[in-house]
């Protein structure tokens, strides 16, 4: 299927942190001021992009009597109080784990900003040590967002791992084309409210990491628990 794999990247919000949630409520929260309803099928167009490029496409969409700057602004007080209690996804911190015991080079590649990046891991710093590099969307090297492949391609450069050797864990549908773009193998893990049809161009769909075997990607075998 593809060459033994190398470098394994990982996004973050909603592939390693329950963050999603927090975006969904804050955003409805900010559309309910308008009138307007927040739904998955404007969420699975912004998710995984750029802040900008989301406060765009929602403000255009939703019709909101603001600016994307505006709304960012409205958002940031609300997001950054929840930060504080981000919580891991299941089978998250068992891969990273598992992964780095058998030395499998690992980084971050996500769309968060540096600054929210450290606020959503404020309870996880010892965790996020098994990453070697995190990529973060206000990296001066990423010049454009996913479905873009700049980050990937930046996490690998940074990691010392072909694009080809690479396999790329992702939620969101632009990210998945991100990593399609860089030539890297993409496994998916959809919010379970997520319309699955987006994701034909995956090379594997998980409900959970904890469904994934390691074994497949020529990566080392998980010992199973009794």
């Amino acid at each position: 299927m593809t060459l033994p794999i190398q470098g394994v990247l990982f996004d973050m919000d909603g592939l390693l942190l329950d963050t999603e949630t927090f975006y969904t409520e804050v955003t409805q929260e900010i559309a309910s001021r308008y009138g307007k309803t927040f739904d998955w099928s404007l969420k699975s167009k912004v998710l995984g992009r750029k802040a900008i490029e989301s406060a765009r496409m929602i403000v255009e969409e939703l019709e909101l009597p603001i600016t994307p700057e505006q709304y960012l602004e409205q958002r940031s007080i609300g997001l950054e109080e929840r930060f504080a209690h981000t919580r891991a996804l299941p089978g998250a911190p068992e891969l990273t784990t598992h992964l780095r015991q058998h030395k499998i080079p690992q980084a971050v590649a996500t769309s968060s900003a540096r600054r929210l990046y450290e606020l959503k891991i404020q309870q996880h710093q010892q965790w996020f040590e098994d990453f070697q590099i995190v990529v973060n969307g206000d990296d001066p090297e990423v010049r454009a967002g996913k479905p873009a492949p700049d980050i990937f391609l930046v996490a690998a450069r940074r990691l010392g791992v072909s694009p080809e050797r690479c396999l790329v864990f992702e939620d969101a549908p632009s990210g998945m084309a991100a990593a399609k773009a860089a030539g890297m193998a993409v496994v998916v893990v959809p919010d379970p409210q997520m319309d699955r049809s987006p994701y034909t161009h995956a090379d594997e769909i998980l409900d959970s990491l904890n469904d994934f075997a390691p074994e497949r990607w020529g990566l080392p075998r998980r010992q199973l628990t009794p």
